[in-house]
């Protein structure tokens, strides 16, 4: 079973007693024979793909011959890690279909074939068998190098490695390995609106960089470095980190203007704005070979879908998602409009420029438009609380205080504070709050009601001297701690 970032097998097979340009024919009429289509070919061998349909798994073949040997190299096209041997069986599946063919053509036969396609081989000089730039995928060739900065794969590693050390750093200060607390996620600068909408709208970026726990880390770092070595090498790294850092931005936007008490953190905002790019550079663009480009898009299609399907679970922040992927079309269509993978410096700081403005004063207009009535509610709840210990301080003045104080206390402290205080929820439910809160503030003033009713049975039992309404003070209080420890 091949495992890796992109998962590969490669086999060989000897030339034999063919001329190279016999074997490349039965190269070619094995390749046709299993199905694969031909996309590429010269002397020294052919580029292929699987054609098994939009939805099923698809590989890249390269078959180089070199020094009468042909190496057959099977590469996964999609984002897994593992193939479960599917490249295996590629490799060897076409190995039993060649030693089947070789003996059924004879030396006529293979010359015409080859006169037949001769004038639609790539030259020599052009061939990219002959002399192969090592790809970006190639380049990074075991796991230690996925966080070293190269030629076409700069800034993701970069952005990798930001959010490692982020999460190392969490972790010296004691946050929690596995899943932080809310606590710490809002101190560490994670997106929650009553806190970004305080001032701290900083918290837009931070929370990119911030991980709920290692698992949560490692699958946005993963989906992070796929995008990367497709992606980059075509974007360059100024045009890669604009889109990066915009989308990630948009889609803490729109998680602030969807949600009023999610705690949101993650670098997916911004990853599926990488995917949303990429998307569109695969229905718009023939930057990617046209058989690649078919099960490239099936694959991010797959990935962008089961995730937003997964995010209606609950728990995951699926408004940062769609924001992200959103600006990630936005921005990859405009790149589209003026794309050349040779376009100057200068026009690419101009696009990203023009980017940033539009997608800042989106943003600004969004941010300075919310509401945030929950730090109204805050603010008000604290006079709650206030004005619920001057109504209480009644118990601790029983012993001393005189009877006509006493029930002075009781009636125009005790009783009018509760009155206040259901004046005050009326008042704070009239807030855009979400409806947990308003389902709260409902029970709080059955709270200051029940209060009322217990605080009117004291001052009936001091103004008459009696315990006659002791069972249904006792009622009242077990009626009021049951909703005390419902509130908690």
């Amino acid at each position: 079973m091949a495992v890796g970032f992109t998962p590969t097998y490669n086999e060989n097979i000897q030339v034999e007693n063919f001329t190279q340009k016999e074997f490349l024919i039965i190269l070619i009429e094995t390749a046709k024979k299993v199905n694969w289509e031909i996309s590429y070919e010269s002397i020294n061998g052919i580029i292929a793909y699987t054609n098994k349909g939009m939805l099923s798994w698809n590989a890249e073949i390269k078959i180089i011959i070199e020094n009468n040997i042909a190496n057959i190299k099977s590469s996964s096209i999609g984002n897994e890690m593992f193939d479960w041997g599917k490249n295996k069986r590629n490799v060897e599946n076409f190995i039993v279909t060649f030693n089947e063919l070789k003996s059924q053509f004879n030396s006529e036969e293979l010359a015409a074939k080859f006169i037949e396609i001769e004038n639609n081989l790539v030259s020599e000089n052009e061939d990219i068998l002959k002399l192969p730039p090592p790809t970006t995928t190639e380049t990074i060739s075991d796991i230690f190098s996925i966080f070293k900065p190269v030629e076409g794969y700069f800034v993701t590693p970069i952005l990798i490695n930001i959010n490692i050390i982020v999460f190392i750093v969490m972790l010296f200060f004691g946050v929690n390995f596995i899943e932080p607390t809310n606590y710490e996620l809002i101190n560490w600068g994670a997106n929650f609106r009553p806190a970004t909408l305080d001032g701290q709208w900083w918290r837009l970026i931070s929370n990119c960089f911030l991980h709920i726990g290692i698992f949560h880390l490692l699958m946005n770092m993963y989906a992070l470095m796929y995008i990367g070595l497709l992606l980059e090498p075509h974007l360059g790294k100024i045009r890669f980190i604009s889109a990066y850092m915009l989308a990630g931005l948009f889609a803490s936007v729109v998680s602030l203007w969807w949600h009023d008490l999610t705690i949101s953190a993650g670098a997916s905002g911004a990853i599926f704005g990488m995917y949303g790019v990429f998307l569109v550079f695969l229905t718009i663009t023939d930057l990617i070979e046209k058989n690649a480009r078919k099960a490239l898009l099936t694959s991010i299609a797959i990935f962008v879908g089961y995730n937003l399907i997964n995010g209606l679970k609950g728990g995951i922040d699926n408004a940062a998602h769609i924001g992200g992927l959103i600006a990630g079309v936005i921005i990859g269509f405009v790149y589209t409009l003026f794309f050349d993978e040779e376009d100057s410096k200068k026009l690419k700081l101009k696009i990203a420029a023009s980017l940033t403005i539009g997608f800042s004063l989106i943003s600004f207009v969004v941010y300075s438009n919310l509401t945030n009535d929950m730090m109204v509610y805050e603010a008000k709840m604290k006079e709650f609380n206030d004005m619920e210990k001057m109504a209480l301080e009644i118990y601790n003045q029983a012993n001393y205080l005189p009877k006509e104080d006493l029930l002075y206390n009781i009636k125009d402290r005790g009783i009018y504070y509760w009155n206040e205080n259901i004046n005050l929820i009326n008042e704070v439910d009239k807030l855009q709050l979400p409806d947990e809160i308003h389902e709260r503030n409902a029970k709080i003033k059955v709270y200051c009601e029940l209060r009322i009713k217990l605080f009117e049975l004291l001052y009936k039992t001091v103004a008459e001297g009696t315990d006659k309404y002791k069972i249904e003070i006792g009622n009242y209080n077990n009626q009021i701690q049951s909703l005390m420890s419902e509130l908690k």
